[in-house]
C-alpha cells in the first residue's frame, strides 16, 4: 500500500516540539504543506517555532504548552485539540529525556524517575488521550509514531534509565498494535544518532561529527509520511 507523502495535507501532532528533532521534523513537514500540532514545557521555545514557521507556512497551526509527563496536562491538550477540530492523522511521540552519564547505582532516584515520566509515563498518557480521538474522528490509516533508540534493542554502560526506558517504548508499540482497531498502526522508530543536546550529554565534544537534526527530519519525514497500516508494530530505523 503507498503512503501518503504524496497527497494531501495531513495534521501532525509532534511532542517535545521546542528543541531538538522534534523541532526539526516540525518545520520540516510544515514546509512541506502539512499542520502541525506541538507541544513543548517551553513557551519561549513555542513562540519562536511559532514566528519562525509564520514567515514560512500559512497553515493554521497549534503550539500548546503543555507537559506530557502530566496526565491532566496532556488531557487538556487532547480537549484544546479537539475543540479545535484539529484531530491528527499522525502521532509523533519524540518527547524525550536521558541521564548523565553514571552507573545505575549512583544515579539519583529523581533522575531515574524523570527518564521514565518523560519517555514513558508521557508516551502513555499521550496514547490514553489521543487514540480514542483518532477512532471517533474516524481518521484512515492513522498512524503512530513512538520514538525508540538503538538504545531500546541493546545495552549500554552508564544509560541503564535511558535504555530501560526505550526499551520499554518497544514492548508498548508492540502491544497497543494488537490493541489497534484497524487501519491504524503504530510503530517504534529508532531515530538513528543525531547532534543533539541528549547525544552531547553522551558523548561529549564528540556528538557534532553526527548529523545534525534539519538533515536528518529530511529522511525522518519522508519515512513517516510514507508509514501505512501495514507497518503496525513494526521496530524501524530512519
Amino acid at each position: 500500500m503507498k503512503g501518503i507523502s504524496g497527497g494531501g495535507s495531513r495534521t501532525v501532532l509532534i511532542t517535545g516540539v521546542g528543541k531538538g528533532l522534534g523541532r526539526a521534523l516540525a518545520l520540516e513537514l510544515a514546509n512541506r504543506g502539512h499542520t502541525i500540532i506541538g507541544c513543548s514545557r517551553s513557551q519561549d521555545n513555542l513562540n519562536s517555532l511559532q514566528s519562525q514557521l509564520s514567515s514560512s507556512s500559512s497553515k493554521n497551526h497549534l503550539f500548546l504548552n503543555a507537559d506530557v509527563r502530566s496526565n491532566e496536562s496532556v488531557e487538556e491538550m487532547a480537549r484544546l485539540v479537539m475543540d479545535n477540530k484539529t484531530v491528527p492523522d499522525i502521532i509523533v511521540n519524540n518527547a524525550g529525556t536521558i541521564n548523565k552519564n553514571n552507573k545505575i547505582w549512583e544515579v539519583p532516584a529523581e533522575e531515574f524517575e524523570a527518564v521514565m515520566d518523560t519517555n514513558v509515563k508521557g508516551t502513555a498518557n499521550v496514547l490514553r488521550h489521543f487514540i480514542p480521538l483518532m477512532i471517533t474522528a474516524k481518521k484512515v490509516e492513522a498512524i503512530i509514531v513512538n520514538m525508540s533508540s538503538g538504545w531500546g534493542r541493546s545495552g549500554a554502560a552508564l544509560v541503564a534509565p535511558y535504555c530501560a526506558s526505550k526499551w520499554a517504548i518497544e514492548g508498548l508499540s508492540k502491544a497497543v498494535a494488537k490493541e489497534l482497531p484497524e487501519g491504524m498502526a503504530v510503530v517504534a522508530l529508532n531515530p538513528g544518532v543525531i547532534n543533539t543536546d541528549m547525544l552531547s550529554s553522551c558523548f561529549g565534544a564528540s556528538a557534532s561529527l553526527y548529523q545534525t537534526p534539519q538533515a536528518w527530519a529530511l529522511k525522518a519525514a519522508t519515512m513517516i509520511l510514507n508509514l501505512t497500516p501495514a507497518d503496525n508494530g513494526s521496530s524501524l530505523t530512519v
